[in-house]
Parts: C-alpha cells; structure tokens; sequence
C-alpha cells in the first residue's frame, strides 16, 4: 500500500478523517475477517463480527493505541465479537430449544412449569434493562467473564462494572421476589 503507519490513520481519524479510517479499514479488513471466521467458522457471521469489529473501532478511535500498526488492536477485538457473537447463538439456541427428549414421564410438571415461569420472568427483567446493563449481565452472569474481561469490553471501569452488577442483580433479586409474592 503506501508509506502512511497505522498511527497516522488513527490520529486523522481522531480529527474526523473519515477516508483516514477508510484506509485503515481496507488495509486490515482482510485479517480481521480470517480472525473472526477462525472463531465463527461461518463466512456470514464472519463478515458481521469484522463489521463490527470496525465499528467498535470507530467508537473507541481514542483508546487503541497508536503504535505503528493497529492491526493486533483490531485481532484481539475481534477475537472478542467473534465469541461474543458465538456465545450469543449459543444462548438463542439454548432459549429456544425444546424441553429435551430424555425428561422422564413421572418429571414433576409443576415444577416444569414452575421453572420456565421463572427464567420467563428473568428473560422479561433482563429486557427491561438498559443495553449496557443486558450486555453485562449476559457477559458476567450467563457467560462467565470476568469483571476485567467485561470492563475492557465495554469500554468501562473494572469498579463500573461492579456497581453496575451488583445494582442489576438487586433488581433482578427484588423483581424476581415480588414475582414469586403475587405468585
């Protein structure tokens, strides 16, 4: 390509040169989409994690550092959506599933019944959070990252994440009591 680094890009980027990160955009598309396959194994969902790669790397221009190529920035931020991307399937996949083959006849149906009630009630208080809030818990409770893992995710703090999590699961620790009180 030409003699412009990485970090030139970037730092016009910064400024709002839209064609700077055009540039960077065509230079490492390549490799963040076989990043991203690698994980995915799929060409479709490959393209949208390099997508969104890109736009995560656009909202957070200010953040990857500026060395001479952004390329290993951008790998291990797609790495990130890719299993994120991943683990999100896994979970619709989960959710919709079927009650399995195998449940015994004599399974107690009531408390079936019971259980599907409640993880409806949480599926309905996790989509009364904020996007940030659901993003967390998804990330922290169903995944099982870390409060670091999720922080460098997101974009927040390492205590942000904390009090964030330990508010959401109060509310959903209340909201899940007075379901159980009118029950």
């Amino acid at each position: 390509m030409d003699d412009v680094t990485d970090a030139t890009l970037i730092g016009r980027a910064r400024s709002g040169d839209r064609q700077a990160f055009g540039q960077l955009y065509d230079r490492h598309v390549r490799p963040v989409f076989w990043q991203a396959y690698a994980v995915l194994g799929e060409v479709g969902a490959a393209e949208d994690a390099a997508q969104e790669t890109f736009v995560t790397a656009w909202r957070k221009l200010g953040s990857i550092p500026a060395a001479d190529s952004a390329l290993p920035w951008l790998l291990v931020t797609a790495r990130y959506v890719a299993l994120n991307a991943r683990r999100g399937d896994t979970r619709r996949q989960r959710r919709s599933a079927e009650m399995p083959d195998d449940v015994a006849a004599d399974d107690d149906v009531e408390a079936t019944v019971e259980a599907a009630d409640v993880r409806a009630e949480i599926a309905q208080a996790v989509a009364a959070l904020s996007p940030t809030d659901r993003e967390l818990y998804e990330l922290c409770l169903e995944d099982g990252l870390t409060y670091a893992e999720a922080a460098e995710q997101l974009g927040l703090t390492h205590a942000s994440v904390r009090n964030r999590l330990s508010r959401l699961r109060a509310r959903l620790r209340s909201d899940l009591r007075a379901v159980k009180e009118t029950a």
